[in-house]
């Protein structure tokens, strides 16, 4: 029998037509086997408690997870030595509801209001919007010891991306907080001794707008131990060396 070319072109049209589908189901395949840099440490144990863009609890910030954010969350600015107050919503809220996280806030602060710098890496995105992300401002603290997350803040407008309903399907039903003043509500997850937060707050107008506070206590209280201990080394040094000066 001789094959003619149109009779060629018929039989093999269907072969190239299977043989390209393949193909592209192998690549989808690959697509979905997606594999993080080695140096990337946002992979987390079952432990762990909340987490944002697969930073947790025992993430630490990297270059690759710095150049990561700032490719999902836009351009970033960078801050380092700095204060840490963990009041959220209005003075007094983490005294009336949180009182171990407001210990934790009078540690970190003199009462007197003397301003006392951390040592902590902060990342603040002010462009999330640009690159279609719900959200208006995201900044993320970390201990610059350990390079572990401190404090996340992410506020935001609207739910537009309908967020709580995620995280209520992600953590569960939360703990509901209606405020006695100020007109606003939160609600509240716990785990692990952290603590996931979600206000919202009426702004100028009276017009509530989402602000969602993630905190990594144990990774806070590290920091403040650390501090304390480089507190008490200067101290003895300081005694040492008074010794030698007479």
């Amino acid at each position: 029998m001789i094959l003619r070319p149109n009779h060629i072109h018929c039989i093999l049209k269907p072969t190239l037509f299977a043989l390209a589908m393949g193909l592209t189901f192998l690549l989808f395949l690959s697509c979905g086997e997606k594999e993080e840099p080695a140096t990337d440490q946002r992979v987390q144990a079952q432990s762990d408690s909340f987490t944002f863009f697969d930073l947790g609890k025992n993430s630490k910030l990297s270059k690759s997870i710095r150049n990561d954010l700032r490719q999902r969350l836009g351009r970033d600015a960078i801050e380092g030595r700095g204060i840490i107050d963990l009041e959220i919503n209005y003075y007094g809220f983490l005294e009336q509801y949180f009182s171990s996280l407001n210990v934790l806030n009078r540690e970190l602060n003199s009462p007197a209001g003397e301003r006392i710098e951390h040592n902590i890496v902060k990342l603040m995105f002010r462009y999330a919007r640009k690159e279609n992300l719900p959200f208006d401002y995201v900044e993320l603290l970390f201990s610059n010891y350990t390079q572990l997350p401190l404090l996340f803040r992410i506020n935001f407008k609207k739910d537009e991306a309908n967020i709580v309903q995620t995280l209520k399907s992600k953590y569960g039903d939360p703990r509901p907080i209606e405020w006695k003043n100020k007109g606003g509500q939160s609600m509240y997850w716990e785990k692990d001794n952290d603590f996931l937060i979600v206000s919202l707050v009426p702004n100028q107008f009276g017009i509530p707008e989402y602000q969602i506070r993630i905190f990594f206590v144990e990774n806070i209280k590290a920091l403040l131990a650390t501090e304390s201990a480089e507190k008490e080394m200067q101290k003895s040094q300081r005694a040492k060396s008074g010794k030698t000066a007479f």
